[in-house]
């Protein structure tokens, strides 16, 4: 789960995570009073969405005057901001980050994560700070400095000043960065973030480092254990396909291609995303209907696959492990008949009962295409759409 920059700040300051002083405003008015209490000569007005590179955007402007914050407020608020994260359809600013005007002497990077190749968390930091992390790991991969922390340990403090050394700080700047390391590291863990970033962390010509920017995502299997941080979900940000697939318990990303899929487990539904790009087609989302695929979760899964007008076949793609394929098939030829499926049907089954699953689907009547390979199923799909 992803949350807005000025409650991830919020959260932060509850483990004592230096922060810019700053307030949220829904209204333009609130924009100003939010200035007024931050005092000070200089204001920086932040849009708030669920989405990187909003500086590039648009969407994060200098006030150096209440009569601007107002006039940037009024620009902001409610403006479509089109970052490189939100795609060309943007996001609507419903809500602005009013933070005091900062100092700065340098612009640096700090991220937590996990590395799922080490299974164990790492602390990232570079000297490029204000830059796409992405960006930095594909042309200068030597300025991104890593460390591993065991979990049986936990982050040690010779790993905080190895962090901080190598961000060349020094004096005051390097006591305060393993300060600021050391609570961020805590704030991760006690939350269950599966990230935490801020971009830039700031060194002031005062010394401070702070999280001039911040950005956590939450771990969604862990959130009962957060009830304070479920509430901070906002729904507008998240794509309403999503929503509803959340719904019915189905794991559910919309994506810009024409192919729906529907698979069962998360490893099998990448793979046969690239298959599809492999075969020269575009799949329409990621969704996975979980090892129990019966006719309540597939009549769901296609009732969410085609509410995406983009959508002009669906490939489907079950293995039979705990499942049986027939079990699976009748759900299928159910739910297509319930829910009246009109376009082109691939079906790929394989594992327990995949030869009696296949007879069913030919024998019932309707347009499916039955397949043994998922290659072979790729290959369908595409040649489908082609002739349409």
């Amino acid at each position: 789960m992803k949350i807005h920059e000025y409650q991830a700040k919020e959260i932060l300051q509850k483990y004592n995570v230096p922060i810019p002083k700053g307030k949220v405003a829904f209204s333009i008015d609130e924009a100003v009073e939010a200035a007024k209490e931050i005092g000070g000569s200089v204001w920086v007005v932040k849009a708030q969405i669920h989405a990187g590179g909003r500086g590039k955007g648009g969407g994060v402007k200098v006030a150096k005057s209440l009569d601007e914050v107002r006039s940037l407020a009024q620009a902001i608020l409610g403006m479509t901001l089109v970052t490189h994260q939100t795609g060309p359809e943007g996001k609507l600013v419903k809500r602005l980050l009013i933070e005091q005007g900062i100092n700065i002497e340098k612009e640096l990077y700090l991220g937590i994560t996990l590395d799922r190749a080490t299974a164990q968390n790492v602390v990232m930091v570079s000297t490029e700070g204000g830059m796409e992390i992405e960006k930095v790991a594909a042309e200068t991969p030597e300025k991104i400095i890593k460390v591993f922390v065991d979990p049986k340990t936990g982050f040690q403090p010779f790993q905080a000043r190895q962090l901080a050394f190598a961000l060349g700080l020094q004096g005051a700047q390097f006591k305060n960065a393993i300060v600021f390391f050391d609570a961020l590291y805590k704030a991760y863990m006690a939350t269950d973030a599966s990230l935490a970033e801020i971009n830039p962390l700031v060194v002031t010509k005062e010394g401070e480092v702070l999280a001039l920017d911040a950005k956590m995502n939450f771990d969604d299997n862990a959130l009962f254990r957060h009830k304070d941080i479920l509430a901070l979900r906002d729904l507008d940000e998240e794509d309403p396909l999503e929503i509803e697939a959340s719904k019915y318990n189905l794991n559910y990303i919309k994506l810009d291609g024409n192919v729906g899929c529907m698979v069962n487990g998360a490893g099998l539904a990448m793979a046969t995303m690239d298959i599809i790009k492999l075969a020269g087609g575009n799949p329409a989302n990621f969704l996975d209907v979980g090892g129990s695929a019966n006719k309540e979760t597939v009549a769901n899964g296609f009732k969410i696959i085609l509410s995406d007008p983009n959508v002009k076949a669906i490939l489907i793609n079950i293995f039979g492990g705990i499942v049986r394929c027939d079990r699976v098939a009748r759900g299928v030829i159910d739910a297509a008949k319930e829910i009246q499926v009109n376009l082109p049907i691939i079906v790929r089954l394989d594992g327990t009962n995949a030869i009696e699953a296949r007879e069913l689907l030919q024998k019932s009547g309707l347009n499916f295409e039955v397949t043994g390979t998922l290659k072979e199923a790729a290959k369908k799909v595409t040649s489908v759409l082609a002739n349409k």
